[in-house]
């Protein structure tokens, strides 16, 4: 096969992982890997094919009978390892995060790293107790894997959203089949090696680099694939419960969203507002859940825009891996042209602009970089209130009341998260029970991985994280007369 390379981020094997060793693609075609400092290829991957994908699943397939028989204990100790091997090797995954996506060498080695490792250790865990075989009166009621899982992930948070669906399912007992992002794909073949020298047994996990268009979709319409989880765009998630209905398997999907935060007359603005802007602008603002509509109480819309100009102001853009910076650039190409156009929407549509604004900062003359941007005097009906933009644009929307307040929160197709801020905890725990999201953080909370994660209406559906997300990858039978 074609030899490993060098990216500035460790030895990265450029092939697919099926069946328990490292193959070439069936195809001559290669996928180019991005700097987005630098806007320089450093590096190409293997595109596989359909014929590689049914190579990878009929792989999983053939191992799937003998993975579900493993004892539980036997998952665990494999899922500890992955854990130790992650930990051990987190230097090199975050310098790849760094160079693939453009993540800040600090928040590669403070959150997308451990973060990730969590998931693995979280699913560990739950393997101490949990019940897979539960009695109600003679009946017996078994959890048992759901069988082939198909898992595609997204560029933004590339080695997190790998661990969140792998390791669940095989804590499950399923094998799995991953496409990673085309667009950031380096740290998931570093994680594929971790897979491999943990000792997971042949074709349990497999790996085939590809497009949505000719993996993802071969992936959602294989009649070998029992389950599909796709985290990604709304078009993407549509297309690929579409593919996956004729053979009716089922689909989980992590997709968009428009998250509210909601400062309640009595928040600590000082505390507040600088912690919502950074939560917004977090990841370059690239995190689905990221709450880019600060709804704010009118009377105290001034007090807003100052400490939100401010923030934004103390945010250093510039090389990802220089340490001391804290933006990085956008990911791709791509995303980078979509950020602008919706800045010049904003500044289209009527809002005023408070930072930030068109064009790369000051002193970047290439690279995917943007300004920091925060509109104010926004309105639900404009665009940059409704649509996900994925870049660190912050929307302030004012509003008189608390009903007003939670009616705006919940003006939008998506569901996926929220914040409330509120020295009041009563009050702040009954505006959260009325936003329509599948998580609602109040007053900045720590990251809780046990904490299912999910969307209502376009923002998805299915669970993962924690007992929810092994709970994805199970079937549930039912033995009367078991007792």
């Amino acid at each position: 096969m074609t030899g490993a390379v060098e990216t500035g981020a460790g030895v990265i094997q450029p092939g697919l992982y099926i069946d328990g060793g490292w193959q070439d693609a069936s195809g001559a075609a290669t996928l180019p890997v991005v700097d987005p400092a630098t806007e320089e290829e450093i590096a190409t991957v293997a595109a596989g094919t359909v014929a590689d994908l049914d190579r990878a699943v009929a792989a999983a397939r053939a191992a799937f009978a003998g993975f579900t028989a493993t004892p539980v204990a036997a998952r665990r100790a494999m899922l500890e390892r992955i854990h130790a091997l992650i930990l051990e090797r987190a230097e090199p995954l975050a310098r790849a995060l760094t160079r693939e996506m453009g993540a800040t060498i600090s928040h590669a080695r403070g959150a997308h790293v451990p973060l990730a490792a969590a998931h693995v250790r979280v699913a560990a865990d739950l393997l101490t107790d949990y019940p897979f075989l539960t009695m109600r009166g003679t009946t017996a009621i078994v959890r048992e894997p759901i069988g082939v899982c198909g898992l595609i992930t997204p560029w933004n948070w590339p080695l997190y959203q790998i661990t969140a669906k792998v390791a669940p399912a095989l804590a499950a007992g399923c094998t799995v089949v991953l496409k990673p992002s085309e667009l950031s794909p380096l740290s998931a073949l570093l994680f594929a090696q971790i897979v491999h020298d943990s000792g997971v047994p042949r074709g349990v996990f497999n790996l085939v680099n590809g497009t949505g268009a000719a993996i993802g979709a071969a992936m959602a319409a294989h009649r070998d694939i029992d389950m599909i989880s796709i985290t990604g765009s709304n078009r993407a998630g549509v297309l690929v419960a579409q593919a996956a209905a004729p053979t009716v398997k089922r689909v989980t999907q992590e997709l968009g969203g428009k998250s509210p935060n909601i400062l309640l007359p009595d928040a600590d603005l000082a505390r507040a507002v600088p912690l919502g802007v950074m939560a917004a602008f977090r990841n370059v603002g690239q995190s689905c859940s990221a709450p880019t509509r600060m709804i704010v109480p009118r009377a105290r819309l001034t007090e807003v825009e100052a400490i939100a100009r401010a923030t934004a102001s103390a945010i250093t853009v510039g090389d990802p891996a220089d340490e001391a910076t804290t933006m990085g650039p956008i990911a791709n190409a791509a995303q980078h042209r979509r950020v602008a156009a919706m800045i010049a929407t904003g500044i289209a549509e009527g809002a005023t602009l408070l930072c930030g604004g068109p064009g790369r900062p000051p002193g970047h003359h290439r690279g995917y970089f943007v300004r920091p941007t925060i509109f104010t005097g926004v309105t639900s009906d404009m665009r940059i209130a409704q649509e996900e933009i994925f870049g660190p644009v912050l929307a302030i929307i004012p509003y008189d009341d608390i009903d007003e307040a939670v009616a705006i929160a919940n003006d939008t197709v998506f569901g996926l998260g929220g914040h409330v801020q509120g020295a009041d905890l009563d009050q702040a725990r009954a505006v959260a029970r009325r936003i329509r999201t599948g998580q609602v953080h109040l007053n900045h909370p720590e990251w809780d991985p046990h904490a299912p994660f999910g969307g209502y209406r376009h923002s998805g559906n299915g669970r993962e994280y924690g007992a929810f997300g092994l709970e994805e990858y199970l079937e549930t039978k039912a033995i009367l007369g078991f007792a």
